[in-house]
């Protein structure tokens, strides 16, 4: 049976129109403030729109029942073209472009938080046509790693996301953005080394780079070369998680990014790495993501705990927010190490809903920030009584990301426990210890909650003003999609399931 196809390729537009936008916002002059602003927003909305209709084909096309009917090669898969196009013919390297049920849901976070985050920056002031140009092939770079199924085009699009962060980080950051900068391009770049020696290893083993022509090879891939290509593949996606040990790069990035920034790099940048896990390493490598099962689960487990104590010990209010990615990205490895449906699925939901939640607390913590000129957690008090719909925003989001029922981030940590208690792969005191994080979670979210929105207000405050229009435009979309996929997880699930399914098979036969 042919592979599906979309009506016209959406993936290569969805990557390439914001490059479009590049070019229109560089030919403006840099005096034309307002019009590089909503160029730029144009530029990155028509990737969104896109992305809404990616979802809903994708959806069409499960109806139909003819996507996880084709071989196990192209099962799930809705390609751009039929056939791969031909780009350097002499080395084997193509063109192709494919979206999946892990894909098409990061792919539609990916184009509505760069639409977000474009309109969060239009307070930026300074250079502002440079930033929005960056920011734009920053877009290109995250929609092509989601879309890419070409071994060079995926490295390609990795490395070119490398480049705008680091200047978007370095010019428009904090007081030691220099320092910020340097630190997340020389981690990520020092990853990025060990995914080239990972792709060369199968390209002079196979003699290809199509990723869905690998996977059907894995059988002709030794035990040995396995455990070493997997553990190189690995660091470069554990750095970009980030995981425990390689995380120390985040806080810092966090603190000194400007909020947008801050907003693609938890909701966004983060999920590359289980992404690239999850899409490489575990059908690639099936033996190695079985014995390298528990070292992973232990990894997350270090990352859950740590994570939520650190985040006790903050009194800067990003850089809890920061070190909670570390936490809730430990659940994801965990979920992705029991090779189980729920628990991968759980890994996917934990992805999306953290995405969704980080993201939203960092657009608040710029929203506060703007006002106040200070993030200390303790230089507030009693804020609910001045900015009643600022804290109920915020409240929401933070009882979504100790896992309240009802929302997002309780779906993903529950399936994530489940998941992982009934697999066969990881020992279950891993999982009972993980529960931990929970209970630390919920200590520094309501601990923050308390010193900053409850109490006796601070008078210092009383100039502060109350969330406006375009702000709540931003935060709103976010906290419908929280609810929406904590009341009703199949919202979600229906897009995952077909393809977690496959994906285990893959890995354990």
């Amino acid at each position: 049976m042919e592979p599906l196809t979309f009506d016209f390729p959406v993936l290569t537009y969805m990557t390439f129109i914001p490059l479009i936008g590049i070019i229109a916002v560089l030919l403006l002059k840099k005096e034309s403030v307002g019009a590089i602003r909503w160029t730029a927003a144009f530029f990155s909305f028509v990737p969104f729109l896109l992305s809404i209709y990616l979802v809903w084909h994708y959806f069409s096309a499960m109806g139909t029942a003819e996507l996880f009917n084709l071989t196990s090669s192209t099962r799930g898969f809705i390609f751009d073209y039929p056939e791969p196009l031909k780009w350097f013919p002499q080395v084997n390297i193509n063109y192709i472009m494919g979206a999946d049920g892990l894909s098409v849901p990061m792919l539609f976070l990916t184009g509505l938080l760069s639409f977000i985050s474009i309109i969060a920056s239009f307070g930026i002031k300074n250079r502002v046509k440079e930033y929005f140009a960056w920011f734009l092939l920053l877009e290109v770079g995250m929609m092509g790693v989601f879309c890419a199924l070409d071994f060079f085009l995926f490295y390609v699009f990795w490395e070119i996301m490398l480049v705008p962060m680091y200047f978007l980080i370095g010019v428009w950051g904090g007081p030691r953005r220099e320092y910020a900068a340097i630190k997340f391009f020389l981690y990520t770049l020092f990853g990025s080394v060990f995914m080239l020696i990972g792709i060369l290893a199968l390209y002079f083993t196979v003699g290809s780079l199509d990723m869905l022509e690998l996977i059907r090879q894995n059988s002709m891939y030794s035990h040995l070369f396995q455990m070493w290509v997997f553990a190189a593949f690995f660091i470069g996606f554990a750095i970009k998680v980030p995981v425990w040990p390689f995380h120390t790069w985040l806080p810092d990035a966090h603190v000194e990014a400007p909020t947008a920034v801050s907003v693609i790099l938890a909701g966004i940048l983060l999920k590359m790495g289980t992404y690239g896990i999850l899409r490489i390493s575990y059908p690639m490598f099936p033996q190695a993501a079985i014995a390298y099962a528990v070292p992973i689960a232990i990894l997350g487990l270090i990352g859950i705990i740590y994570g939520a104590l650190v985040s006790m010990a903050q009194k800067d209010l990003k850089k809890l927010v920061a070190y909670s990615s570390v936490s809730h990205m430990g659940y994801c490895m965990l979920g992705m190490a029991a090779i189980t449906p729920l628990g991968i699925s759980g890994c996917l939901f934990q992805m999306f809903s953290h995405g969704v939640i980080t993201g939203a607390l960092f657009l608040l913590v710029g929203v506060l920030y703007d006002r106040a000129h200070t993030r200390e957690i303790a230089a507030f008090g009693g804020l609910g009584a001045k900015l009643p719909i600022f804290t109920g925003v915020f409240v929401l989001f933070g009882m979504a990301s100790l896992g309240l029922p009802s929302m997002s981030g309780f779906v993903s940590e529950f399936m994530i426990f489940v998941g992982s208690y009934k697999s066969i792969y990881i020992d279950k005191w891993i999982v009972v210890v993980a529960v931990l994080g929970v209970v630390l979670t919920a200590a520094y979210i309501l601990r923050m909650v308390q010193k900053m929105f409850l109490g006796q207000f601070n008078t210092k405050w009383e100039g502060l003003t109350e969330i406006n229009g375009r702000e709540l435009f931003t935060i709103i979309p976010l906290a419908i999609l929280t609810i929406v996929v904590g009341v009703y997880p199949l919202a979600l699930n229906i897009f995952l399931k077909d393809t977690v399914d496959n994906l285990v098979k893959l890995i354990v036969g």
